[in-house]
């Protein structure tokens, strides 16, 4: 059964999955491909039942999937990223390993892919600079999934500009504390987190990553903004007002956090472009799936040829988009310390992709693909959804438009474009 035949309000079905014809893994690592097919058997098992839900309702702490974030820290799934000296699998490709996993989250769902991205790559990996007292309190509770991680940088005045000028996030030494005073926006899980990796300025010319407990007097997380999509990743803004954290919670050496930030968004781009993948494989095969089945004019919709090259073309960029995302990752794999232009461009390119793909998949279900629901017999798709969730992926975790000043960069040097 594919989604275009399922009749229930509440129940969800994917298509097939025509990546699994279309695009051969022969370049990827074996330990790659075994989680690959492990978080796809996961997601398929765990996270679909509950994904229209996820995907659907309105942003609130209570309907959080705790559960389920829980079952993927009992799975495993939290721990791919990281050594075993940190409670981590100790794979011999992390990161493209991380890639794949939330590819296939996304595939189900883009807002648990979003959360994983988060708590993983943005706040796991900045704790992986920490001291050994550090990861252990933080990173291999983080890691085991028995707490949530939230990941701090953007503020109301402070986004793609993370110089110390424009980060007004500001934590004093007084005796053996920092006392951070501030506010950040656009938090992923900080209505649910336990703890936050947050980018403060420590000097006139510093920045400095500290991780505060969102339970610490004095701190404040807003309600979960209301989104557009990627309504199960719950965002908020955080207030700090004189909170007192031990100076032990530094992460890396003071001065150094804009370093450790930017070098944890690297990761998190790549991470994004495999989001991207996910969602954009998914619109390719409910859109696919509905062209075989919807007929006009006596012919199925598959058997124009406007169709047939529209998704040629797809399918193609489907493949450069996943290729570009698992060459980054295999960069870092191998010892790149910033594995440019391919991360910028991966980013850019899946994104972008996923954003046309799911604006495909809504026009091949015509009227169908703009309702949430119909009202004569509750049957609806999947595409509204991803319609929602693309447009984001283009924007958080630096902006489409930064990454192409990032390969330009690379292009004509910094000497050329700042």
């Amino acid at each position: 059964m594919t989604v275009t035949e399922n009749r229930s309000a509440s129940a969800r079905t994917i298509a097939p999955r025509l990546a699994d014809r279309l695009h051969h893994d022969d370049l990827v690592p074996d330990d790659v491909r075994e989680v690959r097919a492990e978080v796809r058997a996961f997601a398929e098992e765990h996270v679909l039942p509950l994904a229209r839900e996820i995907g659907s309702r309105d942003e609130d702490p209570a309907a959080f999937p705790f559960e389920l974030f829980r079952e993927m820290g009992r799975a495993g799934l939290l721990a791919v990223p990281f050594s075993e000296a940190d409670g981590g699998r100790g794979l011999a490709h992390p990161a493209a390993a991380t890639a794949v996993a939330i590819e296939e989250l996304a595939h189900v769902s883009s807002s648990i892919a979003a959360v994983y991205d988060v708590h993983c790559i943005l706040a796991g990996h900045a704790l992986t600079h920490g001291s050994p007292q550090l990861r252990e309190a933080y990173l291999r509770p983080l890691v085991a999934g028995e707490r949530i991680a939230a990941f701090a940088t953007t503020e109301p005045e402070a986004s793609t500009d993370l110089s110390p000028s424009a980060v007004q996030t500001v934590a004093r030494h007084d005796g053996d504390d920092w006392v951070v005073n501030g506010h950040k926006r656009f938090i992923t899980n900080a209505p649910v987190a336990d703890f936050v990796a947050v980018l403060c300025r420590t000097g006139e010319a510093e920045l400095t990553e500290i991780v505060v407990d969102l339970d610490a007097p004095g701190v404040q997380v807003g309600r979960p903004d209301r989104k557009l999509g990627n309504r199960g990743q719950l965002t908020a803004d955080i207030v700090f007002d004189d909170v007192r954290v031990p100076v032990a919670n530094t992460i890396g050496v003071p001065g150094r956090g804009l370093a450790i930030a930017l070098a944890s968004l690297t990761r998190g781009r790549i991470g994004i472009a495999a989001a991207g993948v996910g969602l954009a494989q998914s619109a390719f095969d409910e859109a696919v799936a509905r062209l075989l089945d919807r007929r006009a004019f006596g012919r199925r919709i598959a058997q124009f040829q406007h169709w047939q090259f529209t998704m040629a073309d797809r399918a193609t960029e489907l493949e450069n988009a996943r290729n570009l995302y698992l060459k980054a990752a295999l960069r870092l794999d191998r010892g790149a310390a910033v594995p440019e232009p391919e991360a910028a461009m991966a980013k850019l390119y899946a994104t972008r992709l996923a954003t046309d793909l799911a604006r495909d998949a809504v026009q091949a279900f015509g009227g169908y693909g703009f309702l949430r629901e119909l009202a004569a017999d509750g049957w609806s798709s999947k595409v509204e959804e991803l319609y929602r969730d693309a447009k984001v992926g283009e924007i958080y975790e630096g902006t489409n438009e930064i990454q192409r000043w990032i390969i330009a960069r690379q292009i004509f040097g910094r000497d050329a474009t700042g």
